[in-house]
């Protein structure tokens, strides 16, 4: 399946391998068609319902994955939301408790790595930046424990709950951000579109090998905006953490 997962690394990489290999398949049947045995009288007639009900299917099943992929994308920015809700709600209680000063100084240095990690796309900085985060999480975290076992009010619990927020907040971004298209779905789709290629060069409605590429070209833009979106950290198309900067200006 490690084909299929390319899409986990390079968008571009999906739009390249499926229109070489569609355009592989529309070629196939082009040459099928010039080498077949004897012509049979019925096979326009056939071609004229499989073909159109073939492309009808791969038509569904691109746009089910192109849905999923935007679900999983809008629930990025979604999560990136909360995040910035749950620190800023968590800046204002820490008011509440002694060690406040504390406790905002590294809200704001909490809020700078969580932008970062939006915004790289890769590399050895980013490993550093989700050390940087749980080594911050776990500061968080000590500065409210002593408060609440010395003080176990109904104020200091509030404030506990605000920082479990935080922490759970960016649990479940991260999450989300692994929660990818199952590689089943790229191969259904890969599948389906060769043989509607491979039918396409087939066809006897179709003239001139030029227009072979055609439906190819098409299928494989599709399927690589599909990756481009269903790829959190690459590509085009990503979450622009607008809501934690807006909320890292108004702490400074």
């Amino acid at each position: 399946m490690a084909i299929f997962e390319l899409s986990y690394i390079r968008p571009l990489y999906v739009l390249l391998i499926a229109a070489a290999l569609m355009s592989f398949a529309a070629y196939a049947g082009d040459w099928l068609r010039h080498h077949r045995a004897r012509p049979d009288t019925s096979e326009g007639k056939d071609m004229k319902v499989i073909l159109p009900a073939a492309l009808t299917l791969l038509g569904l099943i691109i746009g089910f994955s192109f849905s999923m992929a935007a679900g999983r994308y809008d629930q990025r920015k979604a999560l990136e939301e909360d995040e910035a809700n749950a620190i800023g709600t968590e800046y204002v209680l820490a008011d509440l408790v002694p060690p406040a000063a504390q406790i905002h100084q590294l809200l704001r240095d909490y809020t700078e790595q969580r932008i970062l990690f939006y915004e790289l796309r890769g590399g050895p900085k980013l490993a550093q930046v989700e050390a940087d985060t749980q080594a911050l999480q776990a500061q968080l975290w000590n500065a409210v424990v002593p408060v609440a076992k010395s003080t176990p009010t109904p104020t200091v619990a509030l404030v506990v709950k605000g920082m479990n927020d935080v922490l759970n907040s960016q649990g479940y971004a991260e999450a989300m951000w692994r929660n990818r298209l199952p590689p089943g779905a790229w191969l259904l789709m890969l599948m389906v579109g060769m043989f509607c290629a491979l039918l396409f060069g087939y066809s006897e409605e179709r003239r001139g090998r030029k227009r072979l590429l055609l439906l190819p070209v098409i299928l494989a833009i599709s399927m690589g905006l599909i990756g481009d979106m269903d790829s959190p950290r690459l590509g085009l198309i990503h979450v622009v953490p607008h809501n934690l900067i807006a909320l890292q200006a108004s702490l400074l």
